[in-house]
């Protein structure tokens, strides 16, 4: 009688132990996943942090939206930009500016901070067009007319990427502009068409629509047009390494690319 008791107990010791190591693992990982969830502060598992992002002049306004768009889903996150042309930028990197990440307007001075950074990826893609003032009062059709002796035209300083991306299709084309300045960034080119200091301009396809009330955009033909690319990368001296990489990464998500779509860029 006693064995048969003592073996009933067992039993159902047993069955208990069988039903609780279930409830027992699954309490685990729900509290693994909390506690994940608030050591990154973040709805995606990236770390939080104040990121400072060095970014070309052409991508001031679909990064802050962008920004927004990234705080949003990863919050407890900050991300500041500070946005120049890229040759600024690059000189900034090299004088130790504090920031976690770069994105230039083209891979040339990207590939002159190889020591600074980490490897790089395009995140998207431009072209550009010939900005002239409201209505195209001066009637210019094409880059050859450019050349007009009686037109003011401005560009990009031959350092800063859109400046050397416009001397590239000059020159192919054989067409001899005198610029009535050269500015440092793409901004800088539009602004002096919107404000009336140049009858026409070279700027990104981008910049163009961002001021569609103030001024006409003639397109280039591709045959005559150059591709600007974007490369993104984590500084090497970033305090927020994996925060940053996480944002780089996120600009190849398709949720990135739908917001660079929506402005004008071109997948990369």
């Amino acid at each position: 009688m006693f064995l048969t008791v003592t073996r009933r107990r067992a039993a159902a010791a047993v069955v208990t132990a069988g039903l609780l190591l279930p409830l027992t693992a699954c309490g685990s990982d729900d509290d693994t996943k909390d506690s994940a969830a608030k050591r990154s502060g973040s709805a995606t598992g990236a770390p939080k942090a104040d990121l400072t992002i060095l970014a070309a002049s052409s991508l001031t306004d679909v990064f802050k939206t962008a920004g927004a768009a990234y705080e949003k889903k990863n919050p407890g996150t900050k991300v500041k930009f500070s946005f120049a042309g890229s040759q600024e930028l690059a000189a900034q990197v090299k004088q130790g500016a504090p920031a976690d990440a770069l994105v230039t307007a083209d891979t040339k001075t990207m590939a002159g901070l190889k020591s600074d950074t980490d490897t790089p990826t395009v995140i998207a893609k431009n072209r550009l067009v010939i900005a002239t003032g409201k209505g195209n009062p001066e009637k210019v059709e094409n880059l050859g007319d450019l050349a007009d002796t009686k037109l003011k035209v401005v560009l990009a300083a031959p350092e800063v990427p859109v400046g050397r991306y416009s001397k590239k299709i000059l020159d192919a084309q054989k067409i001899d502009v005198k610029p009535v300045s050269q500015e440092p960034n793409v901004r800088a080119v539009l602004s002096k068409v919107e404000l009336g200091e140049a009858d026409a301009g070279l700027v990104y396809k981008t910049d163009a629509a961002t001021a569609t009330d103030k001024i006409k955009a003639i397109d280039i033909p591709d045959a005559q047009n150059a591709v600007a690319s974007y490369p993104a990368a984590t500084l090497k001296t970033s305090k927020h390494s994996e925060a940053a990489t996480a944002f780089v990464a996120w600009l190849s998500t398709p949720e990135a690319q739908k917001i660079l779509a929506d402005a004008g860029f071109q997948q990369p």
